[in-house]
């Protein structure tokens, strides 16, 4: 598979030009030290007829393996300065054991050893061998094998460029009764699992809420299985254990020939050297390129502290055919999140752990820093000025790019200390794990023992990572830890079953004065509180295009953070598709901003705190933000240190130009940005009417506004309006211009005009406008809107606003179109902000105000609407005698009221679980109200205690309320059957 892009070379002319302009001002007279000299070492493809490591390594007579080139580079660089050029053939080179590079392999500072493709080739480093010979197995069952050999063991097996299958068996939840040994089978067909061979290779995977499980099986006798050990032990030990998980899980035997059943699976009997592989439909076996991994690594960039790595760059390279083992020892894989995993035998595990520890303990907090990271089939660690560019990393057993890991996922036994390290123009796809993971999790990550063990300068930008984590569902695209100075930029993420982008770990509890939480969990029995902050700030994560994550697994987001990242940013990302957050910032996530980001489509929150258990998260500034989903919980603005404002509410036809800027330049940019896409076309369009409400017959004015963000002119444009049936619209002046040159915009006005009446208290017009022209050397079309409404006058109610408000009235129906902060006071502010439609003196001492509830926009989840008492429903945070009904789109209903007579409401009672449509109710009984709800109209249900209003009138007015409780943020609030008795 080719890189989905390569390095642009300097031309000759341009190359020349630049040399004759030297000379000619005297910029290459007289060095003081000379240039570095180049030299260029040529490998020849595994197998190529032609290579010989006895040759020169020239094109010609090329080398015909790495392992020479590594030793000529080494010869090269030790006469001095050089720059040495280490070209790839065209065709696979496969290893059979994985390249190691060292200080010995690292040029002086100033000078640089590449490792990339020759001049139209595409490369492939392999730790795979291709598997040939197939012939059919089982013509009932349509099964093909073939001979590989012993004396190797494999997790994976790639076929036509995919990650194939291992044999599994489904479980329904009720075949098994998980115990502290394994699971008893309850189901009696699977009786025959006791008669299988190569019990020890039979795997059980668990796939929960943000873990992924594995745990291999001991024997099955009869119906009980017992499973190796600490596997089985440490994967029911925690949190989302397999006995106790978070949400209904996911169960699977996987890898016995009895289970291979379903085409495009595979088995490898490792005692018989035979591969066993059953073909999908159309998939011929004598031409299929099936790949059998060899090797766990590819490449090992790293030396020490002392010396490291450094000044390496590899370009233009597919890196593919790995398998990670680890998970096949009787340690399992005991999934934590996010590629971390409990490893060997737990010293604090208490003995009754499988009931005492299924949903955490004191024990298991023991565990922590001890944890474990999955390997990388390409690792770099105590390395700096190491480069990765338009190269390829695909059909790899686990994580794709580990940099700075801790020492156990890395075959140098050393690890952290990376510093200076680039990622460009990459892509990462379809392997069993993660995209790339940067730092470690155990205490040297975060506080170091020496400081040459910091993760510092990383840099990943205008990447591709996505359809990948295929085995390894926990995993993310890109994942970072403890990193100091990180930028992860113009990334396209996709397709992924957990999180796109995923940042920080501890759960705060490593940060400076620790974590109340933790304190409770017992984990300072086992580490200190630091008092010291971790080795993660300044992390800036821009302009990524984050889509279709959270497929599969939970608990996640496009964008992930745990713990204090100082200084650092989420700014002009564009999240679409989650399955459920946008923003997730989990425990102790602290000191991060985020500005100018697009959420659309979140099946959830598009920013979600989680606060909660004495979490210290906070400190959080989230401004002018993008959301389709209106919903944020956790982040209250002046609360815990957080700023929230400026966050808009929009749908995809009524994106503001801003939005569609970030969204169009999101994702790789320049040469890696790839061909024009629909989705994002490089020109936006707005919509605006002044004013939006008006009364049946008026006309407004709705701007149509286009601008350019191509770097290149736009042209060709064209607006066509459209209104409904009834409405009309026509141009007015002149249309936008026939072309735009970039950052360029123009705008042109239509006079849409409502019917002169409507039956319906509010008719809303959608406005619709078509954008086409050519942009970016493609053609676009795009559609936005705008919502125009048209107002049938109050007829038989008055209508007051403490806010800017419109009403309408039509047969029983009425509406009221407000915005709000609240109508409430507390410790936290006095807030009387309203719409209101009323009547004047007409609720006595004995008064029954009723009216039903129909809908309410989701401006806020306490938004409200209901039915009001007051002495002056006018008389703003003034007036006495106040209490209100009311349903909310998310708190259920509310019975609130004026409990001292300030004009404020101040006193509450509510029942959850209620929504609209609901009929809401006030009784008065001298100085006395009480409020009510039904579902029915019938049927009415007390609300709280009847209460004593101070102040109240003879005579009150009665009437119908509603705030947005957001302010400056207009909602609909729908109302029938309003009565007074």
């Amino acid at each position: 598979m080719r890189p989905f892009s390569t390095t642009r070379r300097r031309p000759v002319a341009a190359l020349a030009a630049a040399l004759t302009t030297a000379l000619l001002t005297g910029a290459l007279s007289a060095p003081a030290e000379a240039a570095p000299t180049s030299h260029t070492i040529v490998v020849a493809p595994t197998g190529a007829a032609n290579a010989d490591d006895g040759g020169d390594g020239r094109r010609d007579d090329p080398l015909a393996t790495l392992a020479e080139a590594q030793r000529r580079v080494r010869a090269a660089i030790a006469k001095g300065d050089v720059n040495v050029t280490v070209e790839l053939l065209d065709g696979v080179h496969r290893l059979t054991e994985p390249l190691r590079l060292t200080a010995e392999d690292s040029p002086a500072d100033g000078t640089t050893v590449t490792w990339t493709a020759a001049r139209d080739a595409h490369p492939v480093i392999s730790g795979a061998r291709p598997v040939t010979g197939w012939e059919l197995d089982d013509a009932a069952t349509g099964v093909y094998k073939a001979a590989v050999g012993t004396g190797f063991d494999t997790r994976q097996l790639y076929v036509d460029g995919k990650l194939a299958q291992k044999a599994r068996l489904r479980l329904a939840r009720s075949d098994v009764t998980f115990n502290a040994n394994g699971f008893t089978i309850n189901n009696p067909a699977l009786s025959y699992l006791a008669g299988l061979p190569d019990q020890k290779r039979i795997e059980f995977q668990a796939m929960l809420s943000f873990t992924n499980r594995f745990a291999p099986v001991e024997s099955i006798t009869g119906n009980t299985v017992v499973m190796q050990q600490p596997a089985w032990n440490n994967n029911t030990y925690g949190y989302d254990a397999i006995q106790q998980p978070l949400r209904a899980g996911t169960f699977t035997l996987l890898n016995s020939k009895s289970f291979l059943n379903e085409a495009g699976e595979w088995y490898l009997d490792t005692t018989a050297g035979v591969l066993y592989y059953k073909p999908l439909a159309g998939q011929d076996m004598s031409t299929a390129r099936v790949e059998l991994p060899r090797l766990e690594s590819l490449l090992q960039v790293g030396g020490t502290y002392d010396a490291p790595a450094r000044n390496l760059r590899f370009e233009n390279l597919t890196f593919t055919g790995t398998s990670w083992l680890h998970p096949s020892t009787s340690d399992g894989y005991a999934n934590q999140q996010t590629g971390v995993f409990i490893s060997g035998v737990q010293p604090h595990r208490p003995a009754d752990a499988f009931t005492s520890c299924a949903f955490g303990c004191k024990g298991f907090e023991g565990s922590r820093n001890g944890w474990a990271q999955s390997a990388s089939a390409v690792q770099v660690s105590a390395a700096e000025n190491i480069a990765f560019t338009a190269s390829t990393f695909t059909n790899l057993g686990s994580l794709a790019l580990g940099i700075g890991n801790d020492a156990n996922a890395h075959a140098s036994e050393v690890g952290l200390g990376a510093r200076k390290v680039s990622v460009v123009g990459s892509t990462f796809t379809a392997n069993a794990g993660g995209g790339i993971m940067v730092g470690g999790v155990r205490p040297d990550a975060h506080h170091p023992s020496d400081p040459r063990m910091v993760n510092s300068d990383i840099s990943i930008t205008d990447n591709r990572v996505y359809a990948t984590a295929l085995e390894y569902l926990d995993q993310d695209a890109i994942f970072a830890s403890y990193v100091t100075r990180l930028a992860i930029e113009h990334n396209y993420v996709s397709d992924m079953p957990y999180t796109g982008i995923g940042l920080g770990y501890g759960w705060g509890a490593n940060d400076p004065g620790g974590s109340p939480e933790y304190v409770n969990r017992g984990l300072y029995d086992f580490q200190p509180v630091y008092d010291t902050p971790t080795t993660l700030s300044d992390v800036r994560i821009v302009g990524n295009h984050v889509r279709n994550v959270v497929q599969t697994m939970f608990d996640a987001g496009c964008i992930y953070t745990l713990s204090a990242m100082p200084r650092s940013v989420i700014d002009e990302n564009y999240c679409e598709g989650s399955g459920q957050l946008g923003l997730y910032f989990d425990e102790g996530s602290r000191y991060l901003s985020a500005s100018r980001n697009v959420f659309v489509r979140t099946a959830a929150q598009w920013a979600h705190a989680n606060n909660q258990n004495g979490n210290r998260t906070g400190d959080l500034t989230l401004i002018d933000n993008y959301a389709t989903n209106p919903a944020i919980t956790g982040i209250v603005n002046g609360q815990r240190g957080n700023v929230a404002r400026g966050n808009r509410t929009v749908t995809e036809a009524t994106l503001p130009l801003e939005a569609s800027r970030v969204i169009y330049q999101s994702g790789p940019r320049d040469d890696y940005r790839g061909a024009p896409n629909t989705q994002r076309p490089a020109v936006g369009a707005a919509l605006a009417a002044d004013p939006a409400v008006l009364r049946a017959g008026e006309s407004t004015d709705v701007t149509v506004t286009v601008q350019n963000f191509s770097p290149r002119r736009a042209s060709e444009f064209a607006v066509a309006v459209t209104v409904p049936a009834g409405w009309r619209a026509e141009r007015v002046g002149k249309p936008v211009r026939y072309g735009l040159d970039s950052g360029a915009s123009d705008s042109e006005t239509w006079k849409v005009t409502a019917p002169e009446s409507v039956s319906s208290p509010v008719s809303r017009a959608e406005v619709k406008a078509a954008v086409t022209g050519r942009a970016d050397q493609a053609a676009f079309s795009l559609t936005r809107s705008v919502t125009v409404s048209a107002l049938n006058p109050l007829t038989t109610m008055k209508g007051h606003g403490s806010v800017p408000s419109q009403f309408a009235e039509a047969g029983s129906e009425v509406v009221i179109v407000t915005s709000g902060a609240d109508i409430w006071q507390d410790g936290g502010g006095s807030f009387d902000e309203f719409g209101a439609a009323y009547r004047d003196d007409v609720a006595g001492a004995a008064s029954t105000v009723t009216a039903q509830v129909t809908r309410l926009d989701n401006t806020n989840a306490w938004a409200k609407a209901g039915v009001v008492l007051r002495n002056d429903v006018t008389g703003t945070a003034a007036s006495p005698g106040y209490a209100v009904m009311v349903a909310t789109p998310g708190n259920g209903v509310a019975f609130q009221w004026d409990a001292n007579g300030n004009g404020y409401l101040d006193s509450f009672s509510g029942a959850s679980g209620v929504t609209a449509p609901v009929w809401v109710r006030l009784v008065r009984a001298g100085d006395q109200v009480s409020g009510y709800y039904s579902k029915n109209g019938t049927t009415w249900t007390k609300v709280g205690a009847t209460v004593t209003l101070p102040g109240i009138a003879a005579v009150q007015d009665a009437g119908l309320i509603a705030t947005s409780h957001a302010a400056n943020v207009t909602g609909q609030f729908d109302f029938k059957d309003f009565g007074v008795s």
